[in-house]
């Protein structure tokens, strides 16, 4: 997943990532959001060039978040907003995206 990143943001993912992972409701999140949308490395998981797979989640959490699963919610929050405004409008993305943010606040639980 991070082979194409620069070595700052590889170091950034694996702090979050292994914070993530040592935390019961992070590694419930990272399996979970990892299976609902992806790892975010496919061309597939893109509209406009905006992903939304868990690389993206990753890279836009702070390694120093005082809350990293909250962190993990927020982000992902956003990049599935962003993933409905970008689709086509013939995909009719909307009707599923209180859903998605219902999923994702189980995280939190």
């Amino acid at each position: 997943m991070v082979e194409h990143l620069s070595p700052e943001e590889k170091e950034n993912i694996e702090i979050v990532f292994s914070r993530l992972v040592n935390n019961p409701k992070g590694l419930y999140a990272l399996i979970d959001y990892l299976n609902f949308k992806g790892d975010g490395t496919s061309e597939k998981e893109t509209y406009n060039g905006q992903g939304w797979g868990l690389l993206q989640v990753l890279q836009g959490i702070s390694p120093y978040s005082r809350d990293i699963v909250a962190s993990f919610v927020d982000r992902a929050k956003i990049l599935l907003t962003q993933r409905v405004r970008n689709s086509p409008p013939d995909r009719n993305e909307q009707k599923w995206l209180k859903g998605w943010l219902n999923r994702v606040d189980t995280y939190l639980e």
